[in-house]
């Protein structure tokens, strides 16, 4: 099966190791010298709709691809776990 580029864009990355959908492919890291794709980019989601910019991007090795489907890529990824997010709390004074 021959795949170009663009037409990764459109492909949903679902981690095999959850079962999480990790979200579309934005973009792909090529290694100029010898013209092959490194790795595939998943932009951040938004916070608060854009307003105080992205979660961090998710890269995913060349490597840790398992299977490139018609409409899904299958990855083995060990998804870094998110730290605590930075926030305000609307009722109450926190935890006692």
């Amino acid at each position: 099966m021959y795949c170009r580029v663009t037409d990764l864009r459109y492909k949903d990355v679902v981690n095999m190791r959850d079962g999480m959908r990790l979200g579309c492919v934005c973009d792909v890291e090529v290694d100029t010298a010898t013209a092959r794709i490194v790795s595939l980019v998943i932009f951040g989601r938004y916070r608060w709709f854009g307003l105080l910019g992205r979660e961090d991007d998710i890269v995913i090795n060349w490597c840790d691809i398992q299977l490139i489907g018609e409409d899904t890529i299958l990855v083995n990824f060990n998804c870094p776990s998110p730290g605590p997010r930075p926030g305000f709390r609307m009722f109450g004074r926190g935890n006692r």
